[in-house]
């Protein structure tokens, strides 16, 4: 694997996440959750657009129509195009919020939206609060906003991942230092089996994660500075060096999905908070779209 790292967009991030590849567009989204803003970062004329909006942004996920896009916001989930800014359709409201908000999310192959909570430690000017990690659970949200509970007593939602046969998903615990793998049903959209992945691993701790069409897992970690390349058997086949020490999430793009973008948090290192680009010999999987209702596109 090549390990040639750049920095892509200089972005100044406080907390950068939640990051998509847009196929038809051919450019990066991400957010910046302290700072309430989604950025759009398209490689082939270098430019960046960046929307406000009122509450923090923690994920972006595509949808079935190219120009509409999930948010996943602290309180909420719901439907957004840049022409249309700053409306967003919520499709479902989080009853624990304020004093809980969503962080990592991902579609799956069902077009179902996974979506996990953790204690919410961002203040309303995007200050960080402190706070205890208890209570986080794991929702399924579906297309017509019915949302169901998986998993339950999460101390911080992290990594949301299917493999490439649809046969596994992946679920992390940043607190807990845990990533699990269950079984997955595509049938009817169900996990069961949880059973460890990489638990307790001495570098860092997980973060958001990207499914490579191998079937290995890349996982950002925070604290440790680097990637590491996951085995579906829980193999660390690769740990890679990035130059801060706060990577937050990674997501395949390029046109080939070779172009692993990682996003990072602010910290002591001059280019904290940057998004990275690693070109990889393994192309990625592309990223699940969102279904929707009649009437929603």
């Amino acid at each position: 694997m090549a390990n040639e790292i750049r920095c892509a967009v200089p972005a100044g991030d406080i907390c950068g996440e939640g990051a998509v590849w847009h196929p038809e567009q051919s450019a990066l989204y991400w957010a910046d959750i302290n700072r309430f803003l989604v950025h759009q970062f398209t490689p082939a004329t270098s430019s960046i657009r960046t929307w406000m909006f009122d509450e923090p942004v923690t994920s972006v996920s595509l949808t079935e129509d190219s120009e509409l896009l999930l948010l996943v916001l602290a309180s909420k989930i719901g439907l957004w195009s840049p022409r249309d800014h700053p409306r967003v359709d919520t499709i479902y409201k989080l009853p624990t919020a304020p004093e809980m908000r969503f962080n990592d999310a991902g579609v799956d192959p069902r077009g179902s939206l996974w979506a996990g909570t953790m204690r919410n430690n961002v203040g309303p000017h995007g200050e960080e609060l402190d706070v205890t990690f208890s209570d986080g659970v794991l929702y399924r949200i579906d297309p017509d906003g019915a949302a169901m509970e998986w998993k339950k007593g999460v101390r911080l939602s992290n990594t949301v991942a299917w493999s490439p046969d649809h046969k596994r998903f992946y679920f992390g615990d940043t607190r807990a230092n845990t990533i699990s793998q269950f079984a997955y049903d595509e049938a009817t959209g169900a996990i069961s089996e949880e059973r460890p992945l990489l638990n307790g691993y001495e570098h860092g701790a997980p973060d958001g994660s990207a499914m490579d069409a191998e079937g290995f897992l890349w996982n950002a970690r925070p604290g440790a500075g680097c990637l590491l390349r996951i085995a579906p058997n829980g193999h660390v086949e690769q740990t890679v060096k990035l130059p801060v020490s706060r990577p937050t999430t990674c997501a395949f793009g390029g046109d080939d999905l070779k172009t692993l973008y990682i996003t990072s948090a602010r910290s002591a290192e001059q280019y904290s908070g940057s998004v990275f680009a690693l070109q990889t010999q393994v192309r990625g999987v592309p990223a699940g779209r969102f279904r929707l209702r009649h009437g929603n596109s």
